[in-house]
């Protein structure tokens, strides 16, 4: 599961709608709905998630967290590492290995260090 496909579901759980009622109410079927929340889709377009906003009718906030959510949720991701440094591609080969065999816990740890790290080499 992606982490858009995991909070529009949990959104629409909230509200208490099946995925039939959603994908009728967006004009897209429910095996694409369900796609999309198990993560086998690729994330849905600016106007998809315009609609899913409009669907659930958040705003501020929240429509920019659906959105960044979306961008950030693509299941089959490519890393291209073609003219950077060896270390580059070794980490992203070693990452590419081995995720699938990484606990829950591990993953968060990697994800919330690596984000620092990040947050902080991107400051001026």
């Amino acid at each position: 599961m992606t982490p858009f496909g995991e909070r529009i579901r949990q959104l629409r759980r909230s509200r208490g709608a099946s995925q039939k009622e959603m994908a009728a109410a967006l004009n897209v079927s429910p095996a694409y709905l369900s796609a999309l929340e198990h993560g086998r889709r690729s994330p849905p377009n600016w106007a998809m998630v315009q609609k899913i906003i409009g669907y659930f009718n958040v705003i501020w906030d929240e429509a920019d967290e659906l959105q960044r959510l979306a961008e950030m949720s693509n299941p089959r991701v490519v890393v291209d590492t073609a003219g950077l440094p060896d270390r580059a591609t070794a980490l992203a080969n070693l990452l590419a290995r081995n995720i699938a065999t990484l606990e829950d816990t591990q993953i968060e740890e990697l994800y919330r260090r690596l984000e620092a790290m990040l947050e902080g080499a991107c400051e001026p």
